[in-house]
């Protein structure tokens, strides 16, 4: 054989693992990317946490994990259900949009409260607000664990 046949050989060869190698580190990065993305999607973005209720239900300190898309009232197809007769059946929402959470009051008879102000419109919410459904309050805090 001659040498230039073989220098072109080797060097074929040489591309083509090189061709193999990267796919193989693309698909271990896509991989662990997928890994990632999944444990992060069983854990919550936040928690809403009873601060007050005035007959005891639910009781002080319970937490509710906060998933994207919520919903509070008396209802049990709710996200998060509350038995007090002064709130709605499906009372308010509470959605993670990009990086912020927001509070919208869906038509309740008795309004939602943000802080000491009645909602009006989709507002936007930080951690610590209290938000306050009938005559129960709950604190927007972190997911446990972060």
């Amino acid at each position: 054989m001659d040498p230039l046949d073989v220098t072109l050989w080797v060097l074929r060869l040489t591309f083509l693992a090189g061709i193999y190698g990267f796919l193989v580190v693309v698909l271990q990065a896509l991989r662990r990317d997928l890994r990632v993305a999944s444990d992060a999607a069983d854990r919550p973005l936040g928690r809403l946490v009873v601060v007050a209720s005035a007959n005891g239900t639910p009781p002080l300190g319970t937490a509710f994990p906060l998933a994207a898309a919520n919903t509070i009232g008396r209802d049990v197809n709710n996200t998060i259900v509350i038995d007090d007769t002064f709130a709605s059946g499906r009372h308010a929402a509470l959605t993670f949009r990009g990086r912020s959470w927001y509070v919208e009051d869906l038509g309740s008879r008795n309004g939602t409260r943000l802080g000491s102000q009645p909602l009006t419109a989709p507002t936007p919410m930080a951690w610590g607000d209290e938000l306050e459904v009938g005559h129960v309050r709950f604190r927007l805090d972190r997911p446990s664990g972060r």
